[in-house]
């Protein structure tokens, strides 16, 4: 198992080693252990999963608030999608920086983000589906989204008419959210 920093702080991309033959493959997913020797030091509670059918769709910025912030561990399993977070953490050397990574069922990364940052995802191809573990269950009264398109996060989407839930479309500007957190 590779891993990469990268320009946020505890923000890493994880290559796992696959193994494979004339039968298919095979890889860990996760490895406790592993992790933890990677610098990843959570205790996952939750596993979810994401569809989407189109080529386009935007899903983000979210984040969960108070003290059901999450880490994330992010796959995809099928498809490709562009993975962007940006650091929220006030006091953090790398407050509103922004990374994006390519998450492909072929290049079979993992990417973890680390509690306080914002994440969405694009996706690059039709019938995408991606896993998550969460480090804490979901809460909908501390579920918040961020717009997409705020001037203050800087994040090039490369879509000219994304797909998106009314609820992202709707979503407020960082600077008029309740979304703080510190380093």
């Amino acid at each position: 198992m590779k891993s990469y920093n990268t320009e946020i702080d505890g923000a890493i991309i994880i290559e796992p080693d696959v193994f494979g033959d004339n039968r298919g493959w095979f890889m860990e997913s996760y490895s406790e252990k592993k992790f933890k020797e990677l610098g990843i030091d959570c205790n996952f509670v939750q596993d979810n999963r994401s569809f989407s059918a189109e080529k386009g769709i935007i899903r983000g910025m979210h984040c969960q608030i108070n003290s059901t912030v999450q880490a994330k561990l992010i796959t995809c399993l099928k498809g490709e999608i562009r993975d962007v977070i940006v650091d929220v953490r006030k006091g953090s050397p790398t407050y509103m920086k922004s990374v994006s990574v390519i998450l492909t069922e072929e290049n079979k990364k993992f990417f973890f983000i680390p509690r306080g940052c914002l994440h969405g995802f694009v996706t690059l191809s039709d019938n995408v589906e991606i896993m998550y573990k969460v480090d804490n269950l979901y809460c909908k009264e501390d579920d918040r989204s961020i717009r997409f398109d705020d001037p203050a996060l800087g994040i090039k989407w490369d879509v000219e008419n994304p797909i998106m839930s009314q609820k992202d479309l709707n979503a407020p500007l960082l600077k008029d959210s309740d979304v703080e957190f510190i380093y």
